[in-house]
C-alpha cells in the first residue's frame, strides 16, 4: 500500500450542513452574484446576502474576508450546480461554460421540491469521477462508490456493511482506488478484532490514529474531525445511513450500491467528467431494467415486513414510470419506519432531555463514549429545537395523529432534522383524543421576540381552534420567555374571520421549564399527555389577575410544584380558598348560578378606605392583583385587599364576602 496518506473530502468543514446548501443556492440564483462570484468585494456581498437571509450566522468581525462565500462557492462548484474553474492544462473555460453560471444540473437541484430528489442530486454529483487519484496523474475517483465497494466487501464477509467511525476515519477516507479493496477489508477486520478487546477505547484508538498518521503531513486531528464531515455529506446522497457514529448502506438501497460499486476510477480526462456533473450525471435507476430491479427489491422488502401497498395505477414502463412507483413505496416505507421511531422515543426520553441542555446553551456536543455522541450544531439550533420538542411529543405518546402529521419540518433517512419548517404554519400539531396542543418554538430571546412570534403563535392557534373539533392549547417554548411575549399572551385575544373575537389559551414557557416538567413526567412514569394539559390550565388560571412579570413567576411556581407531583406522585395541598378569575362563573348553594361582575377593596390609606372596582373582563389598567388573588396594588391610593365579589345572579345582584363564603362550601367557582 501507498506510504503517503491523503485524506479525501466530498465536503467542507465550513459548510458543515449540506442539507442547507439548497437554501443558499436558491438565495444564489436569485442574486446578482451569478456569474459573479470572485473578487473580495462579491465575496463579502454575498456573504453578507447569506447573512441576511439567515443562511449562515457571521457575527460582525468573525469574518470580513468573504471565506464563507469561498466555501458556499467550492460546494457548489464541486456538486455541479455551477461551472467549475477549469485548470489550463485541462482545457479551456468555454468549452464547459462561464465561470460560476448556473448549470442545467444547477437548474435540476433548484427544482427538487422533495428531500428525495434532493438526496438524488446529491447522489448524481458523488457518483462522478472528479477526484484525482494521489500520485497519479491519469485517473479520477469517486469516493463513494469506493467507499461502497469497501462496505459491501465487509458485508459479504461479516454479514453487514456497517463501517465504524474509527475504521471510516483510518480505512475510509485515507484510501482510494489505488488500494486493494481486499486489503484494506484485511485492515478493518484487524482493527475491529484488536478494538474488540482493548481494555480502554479512547486510549487505543488515539494510539491507531498515530501510527496511521506517520504517512500522514497534516495534524493528527483531521482523522476524526474530516471522518464526521464527510460522512455526513455521504448520508445525504441517501445511499448510506447512521449507524451509531458511522455508516451502514441503506437496505432499500443495496441493489443500487452494488450497481453503483462496479466502477470506482476513470482514466477519461477531467474535462469529461466536469461536463458529466454540470448536465446531471446518469444513475443505473435511468435504465428501465435496473430501475425495475430495484423497484422487485424493494417490494420484497417491504413483503417481508408485511406492510400493505398498492401500485397497481401506476404505469411501469419506462424507467422514469418504474422510479416514480419505487420512489412511492419509498415513501411508504419511511412512514412505517417513522411510526417505528416515534414508539420508541418514550425509551429515549434521557437523550431528548440532554438534547435539551444542550439547547439551552446554544449547542454543543455531548459525548457519552468513544462510540456514541449527539450534538447540536450551533448554526442550527432552529431546526434542532423544533426536531427535539417533536421527539418529546412523540415520547409522551397517545397522539391520534401519524409522528408524520405533528411536525412542519424534513427529516432526513437517520430522522435527523433537515431545516426548521416554514413559515404558514404552526410548528407541531399534537392532536389527542380529546383535546388538541399547537407547540410553537424559538431559539429568539431578544426584545423582538414578541414581534417576531406574537402575531403568528396566535394566528396559528386561533386557525388551529377553527379547524378542530375539540378544545386547542397552546405552548409557545424559547430558550428565555421575552416580558413583552409573555404580556401578549397573557391577554391571549384574537380576532378571526368575521371579527369573531377569540379567547386563546396559549402559555409561555422557557426550554429549561419544559424540561423539567418533561423529566419529571418520565421520572415518575406518569407521561400523559393529560399532565401537559393540565400544567396549561394551570398556569393560565391567574393570567387575567396577574401582570406579566408576575404572571411569568406564577408559571415557574406551577412548574416547580406540579413536576414534584407528578415525579413522586404525592398530591399537592391545594389551598381551599380559590382564586376568583375576572367574569367567573359561580354557583351559589342559595341564590343558583351567578357571574361575577365587580369586586368589593378596602384600601387603608385611601380617604373613602374602600372602594368597588369593575372585575368582568379584568381590573382597571391602573390596579394590579398578587398572586394570593387577594391583594391588590392602586396606583393612587397604594395597596389594598379583596373583602367581597359582586356577583349578578338571576334575581339579585349582591356582594359575596371573601374569602370567607367562598371557602366553607357555600359558593363554588363553575
Amino acid at each position: 500500500m501507498s506510504e503517503k496518506i491523503d485524506i479525501w473530502l466530498v465536503g467542507n468543514t465550513g459548510l458543515r450542513n449540506p442539507n442547507r446548501i439548497q437554501e443558499g443556492f436558491s438565495v444564489f440564483a436569485s442574486s446578482p452574484y451569478v456569474g459573479n462570484l470572485r473578487g473580495r468585494d462579491n465575496e463579502i456581498g454575498f456573504m453578507r446576502l447569506l447573512n441576511e437571509k439567515g443562511i449562515i450566522q457571521n457575527e460582525d468581525g468573525k469574518d470580513e474576508s468573504g471565506s464563507h462565500a469561498r466555501k458556499w462557492r467550492l460546494m457548489f462548484a464541486k456538486n455541479g450546480f455551477i461551472y467549475p474553474q477549469v485548470k489550463n492544462k485541462d482545457g479551456a473555460q468555454d468549452e464547459l461554460g462561464a465561470l460560476d453560471e448556473i448549470t442545467p444540473f444547477g437548474r435540476t437541484f433548484l427544482n427538487a421540491d422533495t428531500y428525495p430528489a434532493v438526496q438524488e442530486c446529491f447522489l448524481r454529483s458523488m457518483s462522478v469521477e472528479q477526484y484525482p487519484m494521489p500520485n497519479d496523474g491519469t485517473h479520477y475517483f469517486s469516493p463513494l462508490r469506493w467507499l461502497l465497494a469497501i462496505m459491501l466487501e465487509l458485508e459479504r464477509r461479516t454479514g453487514s456493511s456497517e463501517l465504524s467511525r474509527i475504521e471510516f476515519a483510518l480505512w475510509g477516507h485515507t484510501t482510494n482506488p489505488s488500494y486493494n479493496v481486499d486489503a484494506v477489508v484485511d485492515k478493518i477486520l484487524d482493527l475491529r478484532r484488536r478494538r474488540a478487546i482493548a481494555p480502554a477505547k479512547r486510549p487505543f484508538d488515539k494510539k491507531e490514529i498515530a501510527a496511521r498518521g506517520e504517512g500522514y503531513d497534516k495534524k493528527p486531528d483531521n482523522f476524526l474531525d474530516y471522518s464526521d464531515m464527510n460522512m455526513r455529506y455521504l448520508r445525504i446522497s441517501g445511499i448510506f445511513q447512521r449507524k451509531g457514529r458511522g455508516l451502514i448502506i441503506v437496505p432499500t438501497k443495496h441493489v443500487l450500491a452494488e450497481k453503483l460499486a462496479k466502477a470506482t476510477a476513470s482514466a477519461a480526462p477531467i474535462m469529461e467528467h466536469y461536463k458529466t456533473l454540470c448536465n446531471g450525471a446518469l444513475l443505473p435507476t435511468d435504465s428501465a431494467d435496473i430501475a425495475k430491479s430495484l423497484l422487485d427489491d424493494l417490494i420484497r422488502q417491504i413483503q417481508e415486513r408485511h406492510i400493505l401497498f398498492d401500485i397497481s395505477d401506476l404505469p411501469l414502463i419506462t424507467a422514469a414510470e418504474i422510479n416514480v412507483a419505487r420512489q412511492r413505496l419509498e415513501n411508504i416505507l419511511a412512514q412505517t419506519d417513522e411510526i417505528q421511531y416515534a414508539n420508541d422515543q418514550c425509551n429515549q426520553w434521557r437523550e431528548i432531555r440532554d438534547y435539551m441542555t444542550l439547547l439551552i446553551r446554544g449547542g454543543g456536543k455531548l459525548v457519552y463514549d468513544e462510540d456514541n455522541a449527539i450534538e447540536v450544531p450551533k448554526d442550527e439550533t432552529p431546526a434542532y429545537l423544533e426536531w427535539t420538542l417533536w421527539r418529546a411529543a412523540l415520547a409522551i405518546d397517545h397522539m391520534v395523529n401519524k409522528p408524520y402529521e405533528v411536525r412542519g419540518f424534513k427529516l432526513d433517512s437517520d430522522f435527523m432534522p433537515v431545516s426548521a419548517a416554514g413559515g404558514g404554519k404552526g410548528d407541531l400539531y399534537c392532536e389527542f383524543n380529546d383535546f388538541t396542543i399547537l407547540t410553537e418554538v424559538t431559539m429568539s430571546t431578544s426584545s423582538r421576540q414578541e414581534a417576531m412570534e406574537g402575531e403568528p403563535v396566535r394566528r396559528h392557534v386561533s386557525d388551529a381552534v377553527l379547524k378542530y373539533d375539540k378544545p386547542v392549547y397552546g405552548m409557545f417554548i424559547a430558550v428565555r420567555i421575552d416580558t413583552n411575549t409573555a404580556e401578549t399572551f397573557r391577554h391571549g385575544i384574537w380576532y378571526a374571520k368575521g371579527d369573531v373575537k377569540q379567547r386563546l389559551d396559549i402559555v409561555p414557557l422557557t426550554l429549561e421549564q419544559f424540561q423539567k416538567y418533561f423529566v419529571a413526567m418520565f421520572e415518575g412514569n406518569q407521561a400523559k399527555p393529560e399532565h401537559l394539559r393540565d400544567l396549561i390550565l394551570e398556569c393560565e388560571i391567574k393570567r387575567d389577575i396577574l401582570d406579566a412579570p408576575d404572571w411569568k413567576q406564577h408559571i415557574s411556581t406551577v412548574v416547580d410544584e406540579r413536576a414534584n407531583e407528578v415525579r413522586t406522585g404525592i398530591k399537592r395541598v391545594v389551598a381551599t380558598v380559590p382564586i376568583v378569575p375576572p367574569g367567573a362563573m359561580v354557583r351559589h348553594i342559595a341564590f343558583g348560578i351567578g357571574q361575577v361582575v365587580g369586586l368589593m377593596a378596602s384600601f387603608p390609606d385611601f380617604q373613602s378606605k374602600a372602594m368597588e372596582l369593575p372585575y368582568l373582563i379584568g381590573l382597571p389598567d391602573e390596579v394590579s392583583m398578587d398572586a394570593d388573588g387577594k391583594t391588590l396594588h392602586h396606583e393612587r391610593f397604594g395597596k389594598g385587599s379583596v373583602y367581597a365579589y359582586v356577583i349578578v345572579f338571576d334575581k339579585w345582584i349582591m356582594p359575596i364576602s371573601y374569602p370567607s363564603e367562598f371557602a366553607d362550601s357555600v359558593l363554588f367557582i363553575e
